[in-house]
């Protein structure tokens, strides 16, 4: 495998539109370069359904072979950014934590009965959405998954391995002199941050 065939990206940072588009962004011009092999490296709070559920379908359609690695937490959404890698790793001291998705008003807001409901469909599809993603993964009852996320279930390694969700517990995340692109977000944008030298590409809610 050549050096600039295989790339890392470690994605610190919520699930927003900043950083799933510099995320897709990254991915665009190094599959340009001829990159067969991505390593993404993830520590995220979750963040949006939509910006998600994009960025895994994204990936699972994209002729690259990923290997996800969990190294702090992976929430929410975050879990099926996750399930984008073909394989699964985590670090030995993380955390995944399932849990249902979130509508937020702005305030003041005031909704009629009809848009409450439409309110209440919308969370039912993501939450569907979502379980369907992790059901496939982990090869599991889509029900089961609904339950375990309405019961906010946290498991550690261990018990992801079990759970179906992780396959292997590895402390080492990239080999020396590895091609690794940080995304984490500031305050207003996704910051793109190459570790080898090369030049930047791009400077619903589940919390």
């Amino acid at each position: 495998m050549t050096s600039n065939s295989k790339f890392y990206i470690k994605f610190f940072a919520p699930i927003v539109p900043e950083t799933v588009a510099a995320l897709m962004q990254v991915v665009d011009s190094k599959m340009k370069q001829g990159a067969t092999k991505l390593g993404l490296l993830i520590s995220s709070p979750g963040g949006d359904v939509f910006q998600g559920l994009s960025a895994y379908n994204f990936l699972k359609g994209i002729p690259l072979e990923i290997v996800t690695h969990n190294f702090g937490s992976a929430d929410s959404i975050g879990v099926v950014l996750f399930c984008a890698g073909s394989q699964r790793l985590s670090v030995p001291h993380a955390r995944f934590l399932l849990h249902g998705v979130q509508c937020r008003f702005p305030q003041p807001m005031s909704l009629e009965e009809k848009q409450l409901e439409e309110k209440l469909k919308g969370l039912q599809i993501d939450m569907g959405n979502i379980a369907r993603v992790i059901a496939d993964t982990v090869n599991k009852d889509k029900q089961q998954i609904l339950d375990d996320m309405l019961n906010r279930t946290t498991l550690y390694p261990e018990e992801a391995i079990s759970y179906g969700l992780v396959h292997e517990i590895r402390s080492e995340l990239f080999e020396p002199g590895a091609q690794v692109i940080s995304i984490q977000q500031a305050p207003q944008t996704a910051k793109i941050k190459p570790r080898d030298g090369s030049q930047n590409v791009a400077d619903n809610w589940t919390g």
